[in-house]
């Protein structure tokens, strides 16, 4: 991307000519490789770039948006020009003065992806691969991924911002299905982060997979869940799903703003037990949410949300931030130059307590202990959600007990916030994709271990059983 700050320049004042209040200009150059692995063999090894620039014109409330592959300075002036005849202003701007602004913190890559063979990745993706089918004759499919990718960004704005910026992101998945009788369970472990092929020398392939196939083929002998209201334990090793899911999107200011959030309007009420505190934080180094500057050249910070119980913030991008005629928390997000960037959480988490997790445990006569959440849904307006639990088991006077499958827990997030009782001084991270309005982005979200003394679990009846 041989784009300098003249041509940046020349580009937005042709974006502004019409007239806008704002305009910017996102140029993305992503260079990917991808290994996947499937029916114990190498199915596909990929490499490609996919390179272009979106530009963006605010008129009052109205929003332009163009992008293209073409990354000629002739290209990006036609994309500049449709963008601009699509706001309609009124007065063109004056001339655009860019300032090049350089990150507080740094995200260290020890390991460029791109400097390592690819016989060298083959090799993590079989030896998880072997690892998860050696590790029990009831494992039947396993299904191994790695992807990194390196991101190079250059962002500029009508109002003198301009940055150039890396993300280098590496991450490896298994999933394991496991068979017996009539019975077929699944387990998934995921890794990665802002992080280089170091990914692996910090963690071990086998593991990884040996873990996600105990878990599967431990499933299988479980006892369907118990249904009713009951004690809940979330363990740190679970990861935050359910901060993310019922709590983290309702915080984002563009639900906030069209009052579909939950959280619209209680600023300053309280909104948790006085033992939560809600975190969104880019600037952690290795985390799969993290970065120096949002996509809208903001740098990352670290944002409270949630502070003892208390909501005293949302997160915000720059239109947001506008409407609420607050500072940009750096949290303008999209999944590539092709779309518009969005509010958006990066690492979210709730913030570890003083309770030793064991002793949560210990001192639950009775309930469901989640060790794993898996996928739900959430109703951001009124807070209302539904999780399934992969991985779960009986807690029975203060002990661990039988493993159980089919759980949901359904519940209320500020509800079931308010309620937490008791909070660990562990964290557990989980990394994903998270999707909003079509876009996906690198998220990763984390809790300590928690306790909630009532919440419905629904369960398979003994009945249904085949």
């Amino acid at each position: 991307m041989q784009i300098g700050r003249d041509e940046l320049a020349a580009i937005l004042a042709v974006a502004s000519k019409r007239g806008s209040d704002y305009a910017d200009i996102f140029i993305e150059e992503a260079h990917t490789a991808q290994v996947f692995c499937e029916q114990n063999r190498i199915e596909r090894v990929t490499a490609g770039i996919d390179a272009g620039a979106g530009i963006r014109v605010i008129v009052g409330e109205t929003t332009a948006y163009a992008y293209t592959n073409d990354l000629s300075l002739k290209g990006l002036k036609e994309a500049a020009e449709v963008a601009a005849a699509a706001a309609r202003g009124q007065a063109a701007r004056p001339s655009i003065n860019l300032c090049r602004r350089q990150s507080s913190f740094e995200l260290p890559i020890m390991t460029r992806p791109e400097t390592v063979a690819v016989t060298d990745k083959v090799q993590v993706v079989e030896k998880a691969n072997q690892a998860a089918r050696k590790a029990d004759p009831k494992v039947r499919q396993v299904t191994v991924s790695y992807r990194d990718i390196a991101q190079k960004v250059v962002i500029a704005n009508s109002a003198g911002g301009w940055v150039e910026d890396e993300r280098i992101r590496t991450n490896l998945s298994v999933i394991v299905i496991a068979m017996e009788d009539d019975r077929i369970q699944t387990g998934y472990e995921s890794l990665g982060g802002i992080i280089g092929f170091e990914l692996f020398e910090q963690n071990d392939p086998a593991e990884m997979a040996i873990k996600a196939a105990r878990r599967a083929v431990r499933m299988l002998g479980a006892r369907p869940a118990p249904a009713g209201r009951m004690p809940v334990v979330i363990a740190g090793e679970a990861g935050g799903t359910m901060v993310h899911e019922a709590c983290g999107h309702g915080l984002e200011a563009d639900l906030v703003q069209k009052g579909i959030s939950v959280y619209a309007g209680k600023l300053g009420q309280e909104v948790a037990s006085p033992l939560i505190s809600v975190v969104d934080d880019a600037t952690l180094p290795g985390k799969f949410g993290s970065f120096r500057f949002d996509d809208e050249g903001t740098e990352g910070q670290r944002t409270v949300l949630i502070e003892n119980g208390v909501l005293v913030g949302y997160l915000y991008d720059y239109l947001t931030s506008r409407k609420g005629k607050v500072a940009s928390t750096g949290n303008g997000r999209r999944e590539s130059y092709q779309h518009k960037p969005i509010p958006r959480m990066t690492n979210t988490f709730i913030l570890p307590g003083k309770d030793d997790p064991q002793a949560i445990i210990r001192e639950t006569d009775r309930g469901l202990l989640v060790t794993r959440m898996g996928g739900g849904q959430v109703n951001t307006a009124n807070g209302d959600f539904v999780f399934e639990v992969s991985d779960g088991y009986l807690i029975s006077g203060g002990e661990i007990g039988e493993p159980v499958r089919g759980a949901t827990l359904t519940g209320n997030g500020p509800k079931a916030l308010a309620l937490v009782d008791r909070v660990g001084g562990d964290l557990g991270f989980a990394i994903g994709l998270c999707g909003k309005d079509g876009q996906g982005a690198p998220v990763s979200d984390a809790q300590p271990t928690i306790r909630i003394p009532e919440l419905v679990v629904g369960g398979i009846m003994e009945e249904d059983e085949a």
